[in-house]
């Protein structure tokens, strides 16, 4: 029975167009004992462990026991009862402010799920009379009502009503504003009964809802995500979406109404009462004085920021204090747009009341559910959103790793795509969803570089560090190397420094602009060969003592808006692809190329390069990772080359 619980509840967590967020919840019984999804756990992954197991005739005394007319004495009386109910052993779980309801149903499974189809008939005007059309007597249409134990009182009393009219026991039940519960004696049963549902709903649907992609200012989006990471939040994560339907939403401040409240305690919980409409301006200085004004009179009216922002004519920004959780927000908003188009075929939509979101605000069990999962870590780069070109393999894959067990946010730019991708993904299932993400970029290309900075700003709603590691190598002599080559590795080595700077500091000077304290940090990864020059290796050591000349005049000139623009200088990083790849590495080049004399092989090169380290090895990731940490963390210095090179390079 438990496995077949477990089964039937990843199963519909898994689906999207079912639950959100790990929503809803899910339970079986026998003539003794109920198991309920515990508080803090999700559908998608839960286990055995996950439920509660509960004494049923415990949980049958409450309907008879006289709780207090005061509702949040009441609600304390009732949750001490509740905990009391969990069998021996079950002390550290909290079972569902739902169970007593589970447990009223005469089926060994229940599941209870919020899907936006089915919530556009119970959050609409015309929902009871709508379902009555759709269904006829075969559910039950509970109106909105506190939840908890008054929910269940009421649906107890429907239940006993629709089993002494039909001589039937209830199976499907309609809770306005709150979804669905089915229960039946079988996954099959359950499967079969949410299909009859659906589509009876499907039936009454007379619009589509439009997701589409949709053109829109990706240049002003990217603008306006820093200023309001800066505004609503402690240095959280900002996302930004927009599509066809969230476009007509935002027309206008009236076209904005349909989704300016909300419609189910799901989406209180995550981001709260009301979402923030700021009507636009085509100054960007307007628009940010603007979004300050309103910004400051939201928190005046509600006593919180706002965790979704609409901008007239360009989407919404979901703001979370972590990437899982501003995506969280954001597809919870989504929820609420096709509840309300769905709402549209059934009256139209109906927010949840007034006296219904004061009492949820202020409810201890939704308090303790938004509680559930803790909040951003906080390690030394926790909330930092970061960049590193290069970063699909080999120095920058590793320099990004470490960051990510750092807490920071990391961007794998590169241009390997595929690569990067599944390098993000592994780091994903690592470090947790959204924390790493690849994109596309040829750093000597400025448009490429644009729109780097420009998506992942609209992922993540700023940055903070930019570590430029792209970089190429071409050795040879002053007659073998070409015009092309040395071409090549000075666009790559030198100028695209100059482009990854330009457009991450324009980012950061927008949130200078916000905050005067906020310290950021451009790094440039450069070598040793930036320090002293490289015999036959002339074209990657121009550009890189040219890159040390770029950081000091870039730290001059951004120190004002606070940020700290420093180099590194690693030694040679010879357990890497750049050393060790059998056709390109530079074991291979410089034997190819003769900068060591008498070398017969690649082994006679790296014992030749080891042999100039006074520490006698290679430069590792975990050297530059520990310099780049210091540098971030380091407040009092700016224009730095500094050197990683186990002694090879001392500063004067």
């Amino acid at each position: 029975m438990i496995n077949t619980l477990v089964k039937i509840s990843n199963e519909y967590g898994k689906n999207k167009e079912l639950v959100l967020a790990g929503g809803g919840n899910t339970s079986c019984k026998d003539e003794n004992y109920l198991y309920i999804k515990g508080s803090g756990t999700t559908l998608a992954d839960i286990t055995e462990s996950g439920f509660v197991k509960m004494n049923r005739s415990a949980l049958c005394e409450m309907f008879s026991k006289k709780y207090s007319s005061d509702r949040n004495t009441r609600e304390t009386e009732v949750l001490v009862d509740l905990m009391a109910a969990r069998e021996k052993g079950e002390e550290n779980k909290r079972p569902s402010v739902e169970t007593m309801l589970h447990d009223l149903f005469e089926y060994t499974y229940v599941v209870h799920t919020h899907p936006a189809l089915i919530n556009g008939l119970t959050c609409s005007k015309n929902g009871a009379s709508e379902a009555k059309k759709l269904f006829g007597d075969s559910v039950i249409w509970i109106d909105l009502v506190e939840p908890g134990y008054t929910l269940s009182t009421a649906v107890k009393n429907a239940m006993d009503g629709y089993k002494k009219s039909s001589s039937k026991s209830a199976d499907i039940i309609l809770l306005q504003n709150h979804g669905i519960f089915i229960a039946g004696n079988s996954e099959q049963e359950i499967c079969e009964k949410y299909a009859f549902v659906i589509d009876k709903i499907k039936s009454g649907i007379k619009s589509d809802i439009d997701f589409s992609v949709c053109d829109f200012d990706k240049e002003r989006a990217a603008l306006i995500a820093p200023a309001i990471r800066m505004l609503c939040t402690d240095k959280w994560i900002v996302t930004f979406e927009t599509n066809k339907e969230i476009m007509s939403l935002v027309a206008s401040k009236e076209a904005f109404v349909p989704v300016a409240s909300v419609f189910s305690p799901d989406h209180m919980v995550y981001y709260k009462k009301a979402p923030l409409f700021v009507e636009k301006a085509d100054d960007i200085e307007e628009q940010y004085a603007i979004l300050k004004e309103s910004i400051t009179a939201f928190l005046k009216k509600y006593g919180f920021l706002p965790r979704i922002t609409a901008v007239e004519g360009l989407g919404v920004f979901a703001v979370g204090e972590t990437k899982k959780k501003a995506d969280i927000n954001k597809d919870l908003f989504l929820d609420t747009v096709k509840i309300s188009k769905y709402a549209q075929s059934f009256g139209g939509g109906l927010f949840m009341s007034d006296y219904m979101i004061e009492f949820i605000e202020n409810w201890e069990v939704e308090s303790y559910r938004a509680s559930v999962g803790g909040g951003a870590n906080k390690k030394r780069l926790a909330q930092k959103i970061s960049i590193v070109t290069g970063s699909a393999q080999g120095f920058g894959l590793g320099l990004a790793g470490e960051m990510l067990k750092e807490g920071a946010s990391v961007v794998l730019a590169d241009l390997n795509l595929e690569l990067a991708q599944k390098n993000a993904a592994e780091f994903e299932e690592c470090f947790g969803v959204g924390n790493a993400m690849a994109i596309k970029v040829n750093v000597g290309d400025e448009q490429s570089v644009k729109d780097m900075i420009y998506d992942t700003v609209l992922a993540y709603g700023g940055l903070d560090v930019f570590v430029s590691n792209a970089g190429v190598l071409r050795a040879g002599a002053l007659e073998e190397l070409d015009f092309d080559s040395f071409e090549f590795v000075t666009k790559i080595n030198f100028s695209a420094y100059f482009l990854c700077t330009k457009y991450a500091s324009r980012i950061m000077k927008i949130q200078n602009k916000f905050d005067k304290e906020y310290a950021m940090d451009i790094i440039q990864i450069n070598s040793k060969s930036g320090l002293t020059g490289s015999n036959k290796n002339f074209a990657y050591a121009g550009g890189k003592f040219g890159g040390i000349g770029l950081t000091q005049s870039f730290a001059m000139e951004l120190v004002e808006y606070n940020i700290k623009v420093n180099s590194i200088c690693p030694g040679n990083l010879m357990s890497g692809p750049l050393w060790m790849d059998p056709e390109r590495g530079l074991f291979v080049q410089y034997l190819r190329a003769g900068k060591v004399p008498g070398a017969k092989d690649i082994d006679d090169v790296r014992k030749f390069y080891e042999a100039k380290v006074p520490m006698n090895r290679g430069c590792e990731i975990i050297d530059v990772a520990r310099a780049l940490f210091y540098i971030i963390e380091q407040q009092y210095e700016t224009g730095q080359a500094v050197p990683v090179t186990g002694g090879q390079n001392m500063l004067r």
